[in-house]
Order: structure tokens, then sequence, then C-alpha cells
């Protein structure tokens, strides 16, 4: 195989490449269906597809219907809820988190004043948070309880840290109940806590739960949106991250007792995560109602006691927000997975390491993206270099080449042979053009993963026309200069013998350009710059080989 192959094969290996990764983003390593042994207290068990049961022991339970086929969901009073940074909507029906809009991130840099909607349950896309109590004797408050609400609406004002929204019923049986989502100034952290009142003559022992309802987001062509991964995910000690895909809920429904760990919803650049604490004993699980609005989530395995005239809490850690790193890293072990690099982790996590350092120093993400560039570009110097001399080298051969071509035409045995003789006698190695380059594809994937999933490069200007890195170049003048990078490449190259690769190498850029017309314009300044180094390079290289640099 000659070098020109070479490098067709490499243009092609890396299309496939990022075709794989998009594939691997949707599909790496679903969790199983399996239930890992427990030594804790029976726990409570499924009863219906989105409410779960105490044990089958229990002399009496009054937990929720299953829903129909079709059911929608029901609604109550909404509350709105407005902090400094959600604004967010509570349903009386379940005392549901419903709606939250994140007010430091806009929809788009067109409308500034439009919070992004992260959770919503309105009719064409669902994505709420659930949680109750489950147990062994009476009647408990799950998510399908009509809830009594104090106010219309809560505010988190000036000078106050903490926002309270109390919930209460009451049962048959006398146990008063009080939900309270708790809201901190300048955190996505939602803590939600039931207050036990236990009014009753016998002691009540009950059991939290929380969990996701989603339905699967619309879904966009090859051109309508990069590449990102939508759907459930949980961490354990045990296994760490792992996803679970939304088709793979109804094939395969989560059943798992662990210890700690979290359960979480993801899509691009935002999560939801329930986030036990690290020694609580859950079971993690995951339903389908109706085949459309898929369930994650999580109970507890060991009971609260309320002793008769007592009063217990009950409390967990809800998290709704983005996925930033500096944030992640501060709350349940693991969360800073949420952002997953798939199999490039261990090379993707140092690059955004190095990257945010230096966005600390230039203050802008463009900038930096240019910078850590260059400083992959000097790391790999020594294997471009010996790359490139290689191609200079073959360049240099081409009117030997191009004779052999002329001498034995069609046979294109004898012709192989010959061109084989050829770089033996030249000392030239086939594949030393190509090996160098290939051995430096996963660092430029991680890379492209990195700027791809950081929400930190969401919303993010440049200079000039760049708005929004993460965005597409809205006049295409990025990917037009990153298609002429590759045609003036192509240029330094050494030209193929085979008319056929000839015409292939003569698209390439065109494909290339029409591919990056809609990447996001941070991908596409990198692999712009990258090229423009990699020319520079190969330029003094291939001037100093030919003899004519002066």
């Amino acid at each position: 195989m000659d070098n020109q192959r070479l490098l067709l094969f490499f243009a092609l290996a890396l299309v496939l490449m990022l075709i794989w990764q998009a594939w691997e983003q949707d599909n790496t390593h679903p969790v199983t269906g399996t239930v890992a042994t427990s030594t804790t207290t029976p726990a409570p068990q499924a009863n219906s597809p989105d409410v779960p049961k105490a044990p089958s022991s229990a002399s009496t339970t009054s937990m929720a219907p299953a829903p129909q086929a079709g059911e929608s969901l029901k609604t109550g009073m909404r509350i709105q809820v407005r902090t400094d940074t959600v604004d967010a909507v509570i349903d009386t029906q379940g005392g549901d988190l419903r709606n939250l809009s994140l007010l430091q991130y806009p929809v788009s840099v067109t409308k500034p004043n439009d919070p992004f909607p992260l959770m919503q349950d309105n009719s064409s896309e669902v994505f709420i948070a659930q949680s109750g109590l489950i147990g062994l004797r009476g009647q408990y408050p799950n998510h399908k309880t009509n809830f009594t609400a104090q106010a219309k609406s809560y505010t988190l004002t000036e000078g106050q840290n903490e926002l309270r929204v109390p919930l209460t019923w009451r049962s048959p049986d006398g146990v008063e109940y009080t939900k309270t989502y708790v809201f901190h100034r300048g955190s996505y952290v939602v803590e939600v806590e039931f207050l036990v009142n236990n009014t009753s003559r016998q002691e009540w022992s009950g059991y939290f739960y929380g969990q996701f309802q989603r339905t699967e987001p619309p879904k966009h062509g090859f051109f309508g949106a990069t590449p990102t991964y939508i759907g459930g995910a949980i961490y354990t000690p045990e296994s760490k991250y792992e996803k679970v895909p939304l088709d793979e809920m109804a094939k395969k429904p989560l059943k798992r007792n662990v210890t700690g760990g979290w359960v979480a919803m993801l899509q691009h650049y935002f999560v939801g995560s329930w986030m036990p604490p690290k020694d609580q004993h859950n079971e993690f699980y995951s339903d389908v109602l109706d085949n459309t609005r898929y369930v994650l989530g999580f109970k507890n395995l060991n009971p609260t006691h309320v002793a008769p005239g007592q009063a217990g809490v009950l409390s967990e850690s809800l998290y709704v927000g983005p996925m930033e790193h500096k944030i992640l890293k501060t709350l349940a072990e693991g969360m800073e997975l949420s952002v997953n690099y798939g199999w490039l982790t261990v090379i993707s996590s140092p690059l955004f390491w190095l990257l945010q350092h230096i966005h600390g120093i230039l203050g802008n993400w463009g900038w930096s993206i240019i910078v850590l560039t260059m400083l992959i570009k000097g790391v790999f110097y020594p294997l471009s270099a010996t790359s490139y001399k290689s191609m200079a080298r073959m360049r240099k051969m081409q009117p030997k080449m191009q004779a052999l071509k002329e001498r034995y035409g069609d046979d294109r045995q004898k012709l192989n042979q010959a061109m084989m003789e050829l770089y033996k006698t030249e000392k030239i190695n086939p594949l030393g053009g190509c090996l160098p380059i290939v051995i430096q594809i996963p660092v430029f994937l991680a890379l492209y993963w990195v700027l791809l999933d950081s929400v930190e490069m969401r919303q993010a200007p440049w200079i000039l026309w760049i708005h929004d890195l993460s965005a597409q170049d809205p006049y295409y003048i990025l990917p037009i200069i990153m298609g002429v990078s590759m045609f003036a490449q192509q240029k330094l190259n050494p030209q193929p013998v085979d008319p056929v690769q000839q015409k292939v190498f003569m698209v390439m850029p065109i494909v290339f350009t029409a591919m990056f017309l809609f990447f996001p314009a941070g991908l596409v300044l990198y692999w712009t710059v990258n090229n423009l180094l990699s020319i520079a390079q190969q330029w003094r290289i291939t001037r100093i080989i030919e003899g004519t640099r002066k």
C-alpha cells in the first residue's frame, strides 16, 4: 500500500471514528437488569410502573393505582418558585417538580432573556422529578397524592439564603406529612424533606423514593445537531459510571441494590440527579410507562421509624442544573463522571483541565482553544516532523514514480514491485507518512469531545461574528477557511499516481467542508488552527528536504 492510499485510509478512518464515537455515545456500557444481593431490611418492591410498593408480607397497603395506557400527567395547583438560579414550578398533584428553567443559561444568544427550560411537563416533552414515601401499613404520600399548599408563589428575597416551599397532607390514620422543597442561594441542589408527625397510636415506618420521568426528545437529522447522549445513568461504588439508555429500560428494566451512588437523567450540557447519602442502602430501578415515558429512580432499603406522638424527617438531595465541572466535583462521589467522554476519558479529562487553566489566564474560550491546539501541536511536533519528512521525500520522488507509471501502464503488479524497489533504493518508508498521524487520532478525538460536551463552551463568544462557540458559524467563514486549509495541505503532499485517487483527494476538502458547516464553531476553530499549524510545519520541512530553502 503506497503513501497516498494510507492518506486516504486515514481520512476515511477519521470519519468512521467520528461516526463510531457518536454511536458509542448512545450505546456504551448499558446496565443489565440483574439484581444484586443485599443483607439489608426487606425493601419496597414494584407495585406499578411508577409507584414503588412496600414488601408483599405487609398486612395492608394503600398505594396508587397503576397508570392506564395513554394516561397523561394529572395536574393540581401550580406553585411558582423563583431563586437567583432557577425558575421552578411545583404541582400539588404529587408534589412533583414539574418545570425548572435555568436563569443563568439562556436558550440562545439571540434570546438572552429566555432561560433554558431543563424540566417541563408539556404535551410534546416531559422531564420531571417525583418523590414520595412508601411503607408497610396504612397510606403514604406518593407522587399521586393531592397535597395542600400554603401559597401560590415563593421568591428568594435579597439577604435570604434559603427558600422553603411546604406542602401538607394528612392520612386517614392520623399521620400528618409535610413535604418541603428547600432551595439555596447560588445553588442547583434542592433538598426534598418529608416531615412525619406521627399522631397515631402505632409506630410509623417508611421509605423514601425519588425518580425521574421523561419522554424521548424529538430526534434531529444528521445535520440538525451534533451527536450527544440523552438518557439515564447511574453511579455505584462498585461499577462506577454506567449509562442506562432509554431503549434499554424497556428491554431490561434496572433493579439493583447498592450503597450510596446516584441516579440521573442526562442531556447535552445538563443533568438531573438524585443523590442519596453515600452510606445509605438503596435499590435503583427503571421502568417504562405506556412506551413513551421512561422512569429511573431509587428507593431506600432501610426504613425510618417514628414512635407514636413523635416526629421524624426523611430527606434526600436533588441536583438539577448544568454539568459544570467545578460544580459537579462538589456534589456526590462520581458526579463529575456525568460529563462522559467514553473510552477517551483518560485523555479528555487532562485536556479539559489544561484548557480550563488556560481560560483562567486568558478569559476567552476561543483563544484558549487556539493556545491548547498550539500546545498539543508542540507536543506532537517530532511525530509530525517524521511524517512530513516522509511525505516530502515521497514528493521529491514524484517524477520517478510518474515515469514508472508510464512504463508499466495498467500492469499493477509490476508497477507495485517497481515502486517497492524505488522505496528500498531511496530508503523511504511508505508507512512513515501516515503512522505518526494515526497515533495522534485519539488525542484529536478526545479534544473533539471536550469541546462538544463541556457546558463551559455553551454560548461562549470568541471574536467578531462568533458569539457562541457551541453553535455553528452563522456565516460559515471558519468552515470555508478550514476547507481551503485542507486543499492547501493537499498541495504539499505527494500527489497520487492513480487518477481515481487524484479525484478522491480533490473531493475530500469539499466533503469535510460540508460536514463542518454544521459543527460547533469551537470544534471548527480547533480543526482550522491545527490545519494551519500543520501547513506551516509541513511547508518548512518540504522546503528543507527539496533543498529550495534560502
